[in-house]
């Protein structure tokens, strides 16, 4: 298999298809990396994430080195050993030659820029019609036109494409990782893997107190690391031993633990008609309550009040009708009355009041009348957190990631502001759209998270392209608020591993997240290498557990079996079967039925391995 990329997701991939599945790699990088490693913090910070981790983590650096693989986020990011390795500024068709694309089973082109990997794809399928083809693309509209076109030129040379040998799989590591990001943000928030017609999500539920039962929901997938209290509490990695979290545990284990909190599976309702509401008014006009500023509401407000104040008493003194009272108050106050010569003191009196209560209402009407004005003027611009904000998520950044996680969190509904540096960054659109409230300022400046209203959020998601920015609006974030809720998506995972110990131990009380896209994306993609349909990828605390669509034919551990005999701990356990809803434990799994899978990276591997894969011991673990 072939790999070519110029950053940390390259690296990951090589790693998870030589050390996971057993395969050959050629890794293809640009010059002058053969010695380095994946970039810490990404190439153009390199330097200053250094400064700031030696001053801020340098307790944690040694351990997150030295944490074990698995399948946490703490996992190495080197390139394996004894995998080729070549130095190619572009993929053009002499490397591709010389990667031996035209022998490989796959490639992959996993370049942050969407033009070198289309091209590079063009001349692979010209050069080997029988290649599977994995790209990065984050155009999703693109993306779908380029495989229809790479599906069709290898049909068009004679391949076998509808056997999957030749097949186009287009993928964006911002969609891949965009959902576990979001899920982690906002605690009791669904996990969701969506398969044709069925939506499941994976929902953690704390550990049941004392002769209290939980739902168990369809399954239980995981059981989380045994704390107390916050799963941040444990180290969470494979390393973690006994306490450490344990995916895909059988009945008596689920039945026999105490104290751990754990992740079932449920099945959801879905309405594909569904549309996002929230923040807006009936035919596309901004709600009642937007148009007006709480302060000027109350003055508002305050003035209604003093005018039936003043209609009373003119009632009470004169003797009129109370809404004969009312007319004359209000006729006072816009001094279009007669003044009330000859009457009584306490007429005269409340005549001068509604004048100087008109003269204070002229400027509160004009104020309405300019904020509504700008209210609707901006309606297609950028929004500023409303007053009064509080229960809400920051999201910092607003970039390939960020949108996608935007879009993300108003699907599931929840309140969000967000913080960007650039004017012109790809999301704001997105923001607009979605009448999301946007502060434009640069995060590592004072007043630019308080303009987010920092200090009564639920949670910070910190997703900019730079680490040390991440990390530095992290810092300053538990300053303002040390119980906090952070997540962090930083560039590499062994520095998210020293960041995610070094926070939490510095606040043992508040969650705390850091979470490496490549980590998250890497399954994803080799799969996709191996010809399986992986729909996605749920963390559970520091490791991940994957979901994948199987033909039940050519598999011994699953053809043949029941539904219940096909589970095993640890590994995979069968959660649904396409097109057959009512079908149960003991039902017989044929060689014509295709499956959906929860599954270890592990299980994953052993399962699905490719025909002639090196064989693992028994009881290998790595």
């Amino acid at each position: 298999m072939v790999v070519c990329g110029d950053d940390g997701l390259a690296h990951r991939l090589a790693a998870e298809l030589r050390g996971v599945y057993g395969e050959q790699v050629t890794l293809v990088v640009p010059p002058d990396e053969r010695t380095a490693r994946p970039p810490v913090v990404g190439r153009a910070r390199a330097a200053s994430a250094a400064a700031l981790l030696d001053r801020v983590v340098n307790a944690a650096v040694g351990r997150g080195a030295a944490a074990p693989g698995g399948d946490g986020v703490g996992d190495g990011a080197e390139p394996p050993r004894h995998e080729r390795l070549l130095e190619a500024a572009e993929p053009g068709e002499a490397v591709l030659a010389e990667a031996g694309v035209e022998r490989a089973v796959a490639l992959a082109l996993v370049y942050e820029d969407d033009e070198t990997n289309i091209r590079a794809a063009l001349t692979a399928r010209r050069l080997n019609p029988r290649l599977r083809l994995v790209l990065r693309l984050y155009n999703r509209r693109l993306g779908q036109h380029i495989e229809e076109l790479l599906d069709q030129a290898a049909a068009l040379a004679g391949s076998d494409a509808a056997a999957g040998d030749a097949s186009t799989v287009v993928l964006s590591d911002a969609d891949t990782a965009a959902p576990a990001l979001a899920a982690t943000a906002v605690a009791g928030t669904s996990k969701v893997v969506q398969t044709d017609g069925l939506l499941l999500r994976a929902v953690e539920r704390p550990p049941p107190r004392p002769g209290q039962v939980t739902d168990p929901g369809l399954c239980t997938l995981a059981l989380l690391s045994a704390t107390s209290g916050d799963p941040a509490g444990a180290d969470g990695s494979e390393g973690s031993g006994e306490q450490g979290p344990r995916l895909l545990p059988d009945p008596a284990e689920v039945r026999d633990a105490t104290g751990r909190g754990a992740v079932v599976l449920e099945q959801v309702s879905y309405s594909a008609g569904e549309q996002l509401t929230a923040g807006r008014g009936v035919g596309g006009v901004p709600p009642f309550a937007s148009l007006f500023s709480r302060r000027l509401r109350w003055s508002l407000a305050g003035m209604a009040g003093c005018v039936v104040a003043l209609a009373v008493a003119l009632s009470v003194v004169t003797g009129i009708h109370p809404l004969g009272a009312l007319y004359l108050t209000l006729l006072d106050m816009f001094a279009i009355d007669d003044p009330a010569l000859g009457t009584s003191l306490g007429r005269q009196l409340l005549q001068l009041l509604s004048g100087l209560v008109g003269l204070l209402l002229l400027p509160v009407l004009l104020a309405a009348v300019l904020e509504a004005l700008g209210t609707f003027r901006t309606a297609s611009g950028l929004r500023k957190p409303p007053r009064g904000l509080g229960g809400h998520v920051v999201l910092l950044g607003l970039g390939k990631i960020g949108t996608r996680v935007l879009t993300r969190l108003r699907e599931l509904h929840i309140p969000v502001v967000c913080v960007e540096s650039d004017p012109e960054a790809r999301g704001l659109a997105t923001a607009r759209r979605l009448r999301v409230p946007v502060v434009l300022g640069d995060v590592t400046q004072e007043g630019v998270l308080e303009a987010a209203k920092i200090h009564r959020a639920h949670a910070l998601l910190a997703v900019t392209s730079a680490d040390t920015t991440n990390l530095e609006a992290v810092l300053y974030a538990r300053s303002v608020r040390p119980d906090l809720r952070v997540v962090l998506r930083l560039y590499d995972d062994d520095f998210a591993t020293a960041v995610y110990r070094t926070l939490r131990a510095a606040h043992p009380r508040a969650q705390t997240r850091s979470r490496s896209v490549t980590h998250l994306a890497a399954p994803a993609f080799a799969g996709s290498m191996l010809g399986r349909q992986i729909l996605g990828a749920i963390p559970v605390e520091r490791r991940v557990l994957l979901f994948a669509v199987v033909d039940v034919r050519g598999h011994p551990q699953l053809e043949g079996r029941t539904v219940e005999a096909a589970f095993r701990a640890g590994a995979w356990r069968v959660l649904a079967l396409e097109g057959r809803p009512d079908a149960h434990e003991g039902y017989v799994l044929r060689a014509e039925d295709r499956v959906l899978l929860a599954a270890t990276r592990r299980g994953l591997a052993e399962l699905l391995g490719r025909h002639g894969a090196p064989a693992r011991p028994p009881g290998t673990v790595g």
